[in-house]
């Protein structure tokens, strides 16, 4: 059914279209570039078929423009059609593909194909017009009317050898090497095809009876026709031939005439006869009995005209229109009853008539225009066409009244309103054309369109804010976007001129562009935030608003917005002293001699908040023991409250949560351990069962026995060391005791004998000492720490004063005593 459509649709087509002059193409050749610009017109050759998108040439660069030019003039392109096959980009200056093109819908059998549109830009108004050829691909194959249904053919079996029986032909919608080339029968005995040539290049095919018929033998044929058309690939398209014989008729019906010409006046009335055509059979009887009908319908010519099957008088069936066809070729068969059929074609000549009034389309219209345009200003470009041809397609255009403006005519069908005068709009600030164009036609037509200039004014006055500063209070942590509030400003100019736009000023809020803390609506004014204020961090932001119309030039003020952070209470307090170590235990110390009021320790926080959002004050949240310690609520000093007893334990733990005085209020907590004790050894029993972590104490386990084996290795190699050397020196005096060799004393070095005194080192040596928790028990005294109010204990401290002593005993020789400090 689609297949059927199409054929008709091809058939109008080429029907209606005037046939040009065939050349070939090559199949699916790729963009053939034809760049000819003559007087700002430039034309381009594209396949058909071409994507949506694909580039059809760079009109930018072919014209000679600059993309900045495209975009200022605002290019554009017009057509007068509905289709809009193209597109131009304007940011890159080319033409692209924007629907599809068939080349077959848009042409017919027209070649070449073309259609041409026009570009118009403005400020300086030009005009340029762009023709785009299709070239045609082998995208239809041949396509038989009725292909469903074979043809059926009754011939007598007396007819003589020779004799041709017309068949359908084929239609091809593509043109040149693609069109229909040649027609193939299926191999038989009897018949062979001949092929004919129209005027206008299209093929018709006959078949020629080449060996006699003998019915007995043979009463039936079933056989194919073929139609192949010449692009690549080669398509194909097929109908049956039904063949059936019938006897003794062997005259064929002949016209007077081999072609009938005819004139028909467009829109002439349907029914109206037009011609009548006349053929004659020899035969008699039945035989001789010959009825008309019309084959080979091309285009719309099937929806145009009839014929009546006895009288072979031709009518007018539907709207005859020049404008869309000019000429129609009908091809009339005249049958006899035996199947024997004489042809004869018809050509159909269309007279014009002045039925179609002037179009008038505005391309482009510039309004309101300012009052200081200089007189030869292009206010408007108009498209004028009449579909009529010669006398009645020619037009002519007014103005009626008396205004200053002229019309002047530009491109073929385009015409230019012109200013004649310098405007006034205090005088007039707006005018009504009414522009008409006729025709030459008898009577002519004309048509008419009417304009709306307004002028505008110049300007002159720039936005003035209400204020001469804004302020605005907005909390910190507020979320991204927030509205603050809007800044306003007035124009007294008129349209454009007081459109009022809002900018921010390249100001710099703490080494940040401003940008990064608020943003502006250029069009309300609103000013929002960019992000999350932090009042610890800006107190205020102080920029500047302008505030800038959308006249040329664009005239402005500046007015200076100050934006105060209020604080709110999103910072906890944050705990100083005592410090939380995550290694090491720190323990304030209370004698338990201390009497009551007696100050501990004192918990210092600071909160980075400010005003009461920053007051602190202190509760003892747990302790131990509550009737020992108190909490000073507004300084956090930690105070006994009773005299200490022998009865309180040594390891106090208090827990003191510091709050501050914001809504909702935030806090924070700190542990403090408070050892009630004289001396250090009491404490450090006490607090040796301390817990550590697991993990913590089995590193340390493995670092401890590595370096007692380390230690041992060492001094087993020092203690041998030193008695071969003991040794070797008790050898070495022997040997020389028993010999006469005189003694040479020896001095080891940095041995001096000074004014008498000997055994003294010229250097002095100092060793690090680390104490464990039972260095006060052994038999070196050590000084006192000087301060007792604080003991920290750190499980790392691994050393002893057994080793200080081997490291001193390695050292010492026997004979040489040494003074350390």
């Amino acid at each position: 059914m689609m297949a059927t459509e199409r054929y008709m649709s091809s058939i109008s087509l080429r029907l209606r279209l005037f046939c040009g002059l065939r050349r070939q193409i090559g199949l699916l050749m790729l963009l053939l570039y034809v760049f000819n610009m003559v007087g700002g017109q430039i034309r381009y050759s594209i396949p058909e078929e071409m994507k949506k998108g694909s580039v059809i040439g760079n009109v930018a660069q072919d014209l000679g423009l600059d993309l900045k030019r495209l975009r200022s003039g605002r290019a554009r392109i017009v057509t007068g059609e509905n289709v809009h096959y193209t597109e131009l980009k304007t940011d890159k200056g080319i033409l692209v593909v924007n629907e599809r093109i068939d080349r077959e819908q848009l042409c017919g059998d027209v070649t070449p194909c073309s259609f041409s549109f026009e570009m118009i830009l403005e400020n300086p108004m030009e005009l340029h017009r762009i023709t785009v050829e299709v070239l045609d691909i082998n995208d239809h194959a041949p396509v038989f009317p009725n292909n469903d249904k074979p043809i059926s053919l009754e011939i007598s079996e007396s007819a003589v050898v020779g004799v041709q029986f017309p068949l359908q032909s084929a239609e091809d919608l593509d043109v040149g090497q693609n069109a229909l080339q040649d027609y193939i029968l299926s191999p038989n005995d009897n018949f062979i095809l001949k092929q004919h040539a129209n005027p206008d290049g299209s093929k018709y095919v006959e078949m020629v009876l080449q060996k006699p018929l003998d019915r007995e033998r043979h009463p039936h044929f079933s056989l194919k026709l073929i139609a192949v058309d010449g692009g690549t690939p080669q398509r194909s398209g097929t109908v049956n031939i039904d063949v059936i014989v019938l006897d003794v008729n062997d005259n064929v019906p002949v016209f007077n005439q081999s072609a009938y010409q005819a004139s028909v006046v467009e829109n002439t009335l349907k029914g109206t006869s037009i011609i009548t055509v006349n053929a004659t059979d020899a035969d008699s009887g039945s035989n001789g009995v010959v009825t008309y009908s019309l084959s080979n319908l091309k285009g719309s010519a099937a929806d145009v005209f009839s014929i009546d099957e006895k009288t072979g008088a031709i009518y007018v069936s539907g709207q005859i229109d020049y404008d869309k066809n000019k000429k129609y070729e009908v091809r009339v068969e005249a049958k006899d009853q035996g199947g024997l059929t004489g042809t004869s074609k018809v050509i159909f000549e269309v007279i014009d008539v002045n039925d179609n009034a002037p179009v008038i389309n505005v391309m482009s219209f510039s309004s309101p225009i300012s009052e200081d345009a200089p007189p030869g200003t292009t206010i408007a470009i108009l498209n004028v066409k009449d579909a009529d041809s010669e006398r009645n397609g020619e037009i002519k255009c007014s103005i009626e009244g008396k205004l200053p403006f002229r019309i002047e005519s530009s491109l073929t069908n385009y015409y230019n309103l012109i200013s004649d005068q310098h405007f006034d709009r205090e005088s007039v600030s707006e005018y009504n054309i009414t522009i008409t164009a006729t025709d030459f036609g008898s009577p002519p037509l004309s048509s008419s369109t009417k304009l709306h200039l307004k002028i505008s004014d110049v300007n002159d006055n720039p936005p003035l804010f209400d204020k001469n500063s804004f302020s605005a209070y907005v909390a910190e942590n507020n979320s991204p976007g927030f509205s603050i509030f809007a800044v306003s400003a007035r124009d007294s100019d008129w349209n454009q001129n007081a459109r009022i736009s809002y900018l921010l000023e390249d100001t710099q809020v703490s080494g940040s562009p401003v940008s990064t803390y608020v943003s502006l609506n250029s069009d309300s004014g609103v000013l929002s935030a960019v992000r999350s204020f932090d009042y610890e961090q800006i107190k205020q932001l102080q920029f500047v608003v302008k505030a800038q119309d959308g006249g040329s030039p664009p005239l402005s003020s500046n007015v200076t917005v100050k934006i105060i952070i209020q604080d709110q209470n999103d910072n906890p307090p944050q705990v100083l002293y005592p410090v939380q170590t995550g290694g090491s235990v720190v323990a304030e110390m209370v004698p338990r001699s201390a009497d009551v009021g007696y100050l501990v320790t004192k918990v210092v926080a600071v909160d980075v908040d400010s005003g009461q959002n920053a007051w602190l004050s202190y509760k003892l949240q747990k302790a131990t023991d509550r009737a020992l310690f108190e909490v000073g609520s507004q300084n956090g000093e930690i105070r006994t409250i009773r005299q200490v007893s022998d009865k309180d334990a040594v390891k106090q733990r208090l827990s003191v949560i510091v709050e501050d005085n914001g809504q909702p209020s935030r806090s924070a907590t700190v542990i403090v351990n408070v050892a009630v004790a004289d001396s250090f050894p009491e404490v450090l029993s006490e607090f040796s069962d301390f817990p550590h972590d697991k993990e913590y104490n089995d590193n340390l386990t493995f670092y401890l026995v590595l370096a007692l084996a380390v230690v041992s290795f060492l001094f087993i190699t020092c203690l041998v060391v030193i008695i071969s050397v003991k040794i070797y020196r008790w050898r070495q005096s022997r040997i020389l005791y028993h010999s006469n060799l005189p003694v040479i004393p020896y001095y080891p070095p940095r041995y001096s004998d000074t004014l008498g005194t000997t055994g003294t080192l010229q250097h002095v040596y100092n060793y690090e000492v680390c104490r464990t928790t039972d260095s006060r028990k052994s038999d070196c005294k050590f000084g006192r720490a000087g301060s007792q109010n604080v003991l920290i204990m750190d499980p790392s401290c691994s050393g002893t004063m057994q080793r200080m002593q081997i490291e001193k005993n390695i050292l010492d020789e026997p004979d040489s005593p040494l003074e350390v400090s």
